[in-house]
């Protein structure tokens, strides 16, 4: 398994923050704080229901910075995003957590949950069943899981504890290497992320050839490159009705009404 040293950066420094968060809270703690925690708002379910109508079921991303781009939205109010992202019609929300690379928090999860009626998944590192306990403590209703960074027995521990938990999992896939492995676990949710981990080209014909290999139970999700309404459309035409779309909003003054414009016109 060829991991690009950027994940190989972030992946050394998660299981550190990992260490350093079991030593303040501990996994039986947090087990307790999970099971106190909100409902789970139906994630998938959400996504389900708009494909199902054949209507666009976005995955709307409130996120500050990446490490590649640095600071994409200098004013970063999460209540006030997911507020805007609701308006503007999206299915759910995504909220980056990593500190390290992307300048996320959790407090920006619980903030942008509190805000509006929307499940949330917590778009963060996932290594360790530790992590999976506290997305439920911090009210998550999904978790990520990317297979570019996990081995096969880590990613089938991760969602059997998800589904433990009464998470929902999206997995994320690269290429028709990852695919076959992500298709291993049972997960409702395929995530097709069009941005290349190599060399950061983004091509949507990566999800235009995949999603022919995944099996109808599963629900496909593009990921990345949907800037314009010919994006969406092209889509469209190739049954493809979930996204996650993250910087083409955050750079807009209100992501909620850019959501609508290029989603709902």
């Amino acid at each position: 398994m060829s991991i690009p040293s950027v994940l190989n950066k972030i992946v050394a420094r998660k299981a550190e923050e990992v260490a350093e968060r079991r030593a303040r809270v501990s996994l039986a703690e947090l087990e307790a704080l999970a099971k106190q925690a909100d409902a789970p708002r139906g994630f998938a379910q959400a996504l389900r229901d708009r494909v199902a109508r054949r209507e666009a079921a976005v995955i709307a991303e409130v996120k500050k910075a990446s490490p590649s781009k640095g600071v994409i939205r200098e004013r970063f109010m999460p209540a006030e995003i997911a507020r805007s992202y609701e308006t503007g019609g999206a299915a759910c929300l995504s909220v980056l957590t990593d500190i390290d690379f992307f300048e996320g928090s959790d407090a920006y999860l619980q903030e942008a949950r509190s805000a509006c009626s929307l499940p949330v998944i917590r778009k963060d590192f996932m290594i360790d069943p530790y992590q999976i306990v506290e997305s439920r403590a911090l009210g998550a209703d999904c978790v990520l899981l990317i297979v570019a960074n996990l081995e096969d027995g880590q990613m089938a521990e991760l969602a059997a504890v998800a589904k433990e938990q009464h998470l929902d999992v999206l997995v994320e896939v690269h290429d028709g290497d990852e695919l076959e492995r992500a298709l291993r676990i049972d997960t409702p949710l395929l995530g097709i992320n069009n941005r290349n981990l190599h060399n950061f080209e983004v091509s949507l014909n990566t999800t235009l050839e995949l999603k022919n290999r995944v099996p109808a139970d599963r629900l496909v999700v593009t990921e990345s490159g949907i800037l314009g309404r010919a994006d969406v459309e092209l889509m469209a035409a190739n049954d493809v009705y979930a996204f996650l779309v993250g910087e083409a909003f955050m750079r807009a003054e209100d992501p909620g009404a850019e959501l609508k414009r290029l989603f709902f016109p």
